[in-house]
């Protein structure tokens, strides 16, 4: 059973501990990890070390013994009150600590003998989404809350939000050790779109973003189209979301395609792809001219009969091949209904090729590291899997878990998973963290990838069986489920063992990150301490504040009330704010 503690106890100032960090923080002064390379020797597969900013900021402002929950779940977390219809949030009581001892005994005094190793943010399942984009199924709404959310048009208000919310805090919230780097667990983007991956550097690097194509001055969506089918913020139209209880919020649409600017992270981060960054709406084959042409014209499919978005939704659950055809004849089917828009190229769908090269643009180096975890080795091939120094005797490995053949779960290929053993072996004296987009339950798409038909793909279950051959791997970190949920996965040696941890989206309800903290607990074990957080956005919203800030508070708000949502995604407590606790030799 799982160990509830006081977050106070986690909390408390312990002066061995800060002397053991202050001793790591010598270390780190000493100079950076060389660049180890696996047993290929081969540039691509080369282990960069951490980059400068990380290494100032371990250098810089590190006191151990002021950790602080402020801005954390431990903290405090956005509510619902009881009731139906639409609710407004207000601040509730924070999440506490649970220690899972389901792999290793937690024991008495660790947190006396302590030593930090490492730090850092996960993001997962941003989705920003360019809403206006003339691929988007709103119109299967009825089969998928997915399809389209009433909060969707502040995808980009809320990452920024979030990002000022990482940058506000001093540390990890149990050890008070500098947050070393950020990871993006995928779905960075929802349909594909070059804009979109335009929006997402920007936001994780800093700069000004209009989230708007097509129209410079006017909103082109679902949202104005009086189709009931949508909450119309601004009209008097008894939509089926007003129905619910949904305000009438004069001005949103104009607010929602305003300029935003994001702070960019002050630390470095990493970026790993997702199934909507590879796929056209995350689940299509590239189709070439049809979908491009669609994508970047002037008509908007947006109403389709009941009956066949039902057909599409049931074709996309089960043969990507065959919902991308059905998908092609409503594209060009001239008896449907359409809406004029303005056509806009930004939109059209990107390739894994692209997603690199746009990861290595100089105007998106933010704090680095240039290429955010890719090099200039992983074009040849369009290679989006990697290894980084996480930090001294820390070593993180960046999968690409996409199937190209389509469908929205994923799988890996042979040589991938071939370079994963090598860089395993490679570094079997370092602590191991694994990042991938899809979990090792959503890895069962084994169809063909279409650029490699020779090639075998293997699922979650061999993953696992991989990683556990391999005592140096302690997490395997993922999202796509858009769930919190954390995993043990025992072994008979109780060194081969580890965690899978799953974050919820920053899309759907609860809209969380996860601050990761590494320990060793100098008897034996490692704790890994996981600690949810939500944007800086203030919890309250103000219908009449359509700022930046205040968009981004709706956001959430929104995505809290929307019709069909989840309400499991948040998880169960052994599955948010967390002390994981693993043997080690």
């Amino acid at each position: 059973m799982a160990d509830t503690t006081s977050v106070g106890t986690s909390n408390a100032f312990n002066r061995r501990r800060f002397l053991t960090a202050a001793g790591a923080t010598a270390l780190a002064a000493g100079g950076g990890a060389a660049v180890a390379e696996t047993v290929s020797g081969s540039r691509a597969d080369a282990v960069p070390a951490r980059p400068a900013a990380a290494r100032e900021a371990v250098e810089g402002a590190f006191d151990a013994s002021r950790p602080s929950n402020a801005g954390t779940t431990l903290s405090s977390v956005s509510t619902l009150p009881g009731g139906s219809g639409y609710r407004r949030l207000r601040p509730g009581p924070g999440w506490s600590l649970v220690v899972r001892p389901d792999l290793a005994a937690p024991k008495s005094g660790r947190e006396d003998r302590r030593r930090d190793l490492a730090c850092f943010v996960q993001f997962t399942d941003l989705h920003l989404v360019d809403v206006q984009n003339p691929l988007r199924l709103e119109y299967m709404r009825a089969d998928t809350a997915s399809a389209w959310r009433p909060h969707e048009a502040l995808t980009v208000a809320g990452a920024a939000s979030l990002v000022e919310r990482v940058n506000s805090l001093g540390g990890g919230p149990h050890t008070g050790h500098p947050i070393g780097f950020v990871m993006t667990t995928g779905d960075n983007c929802d349909n594909n779109a070059r804009v979109e991956l335009e929006w997402f550097l920007t936001v994780m690097s800093g700069g000004r973003i209009t989230p708007n194509t097509g129209d410079p001055k006017a909103y082109e969506g679902v949202q104005n189209s009086n189709n009931p089918m949508y909450w119309h913020p601004e009209s008097a139209l008894r939509d089926q979301d007003k129905k619910r209880g949904f305000p009438r919020i004069p001005g949103f649409l104009g607010a929602a395609i305003s300029p935003v600017r994001s702070p960019g992270l002050r630390m470095p981060w990493y970026s790993t792809v997702g199934n909507h960054d590879d796929l056209p709406l995350g689940c299509f084959t590239p189709a070439g001219k049809v979908f491009r042409d669609s994508a970047t014209g002037h008509r908007k499919l947006q109403d389709v009969p009941a009956a066949e978005a039902s057909q599409l939704w049931a074709a996309i659950k089960k043969d990507p091949r065959q919902a991308s055809a059905m998908y092609r004849d409503f594209l060009t089917g001239k008896s449907r209904k359409t809406r004029t828009v303005t056509a806009d190229p930004r939109r059209a769908p990107f390739t894994p090729h692209d997603y690199l090269k746009a990861h290595l643009d100089p105007r998106f180096a933010g704090a680095g590291p240039a290429g955010h975890g890719y090099t200039s080795a992983n074009l040849d091939g369009d290679r989006l899997y990697y290894a980084f120094t996480v930090a001294d005797g820390v070593i993180g490995i960046s999968l690409d878990t996409t199937n190209r053949g389509g469908h929205f779960e994923g799988s890996i290929g042979t040589d991938q998973m071939r370079w994963l053993e090598r860089t395993l072996k490679a570094h079997k004296d370092a602590h191991v963290l694994v990042f991938s987009h899809h979990t090792s339950t959503s890895m069962k798409n084994l169809r063909t990838d279409p650029a490699r038909p020779k090639e075998k793909r293997h699922g979650g279950q061999e993953l696992v069986t991989l990683l556990h051959a391999y005592p140096n791997v302690v997490a395997w970190i993922n999202g796509h489920t858009h769930k919190n949920q954390i995993t043990a996965h025992p072994h008979a040696n109780p060194a081969r063992s580890f965690w899978e941890v799953n974050t919820a989206s920053h899309i759907d309800y609860p809209q969380l990150a996860r601050v990761i903290e590494l320990v060793d607990n100098g008897d034996g074990t490692l704790s890994i301490l996981t600690t949810l957080i939500e944007s800086a956005a203030p919890v309250r919203t103000d219908f009449g504040d359509l700022s930046s800030v205040g968009l981004a508070s709706l956001y959430r708000e929104l995505s809290y009330n929307a019709p069909g949502v989840r309400t499991g995604l948040a998880g169960a407590p052994k599955d948010r704010n967390t002390e994981l606790l693993v043997k080690r030799a």
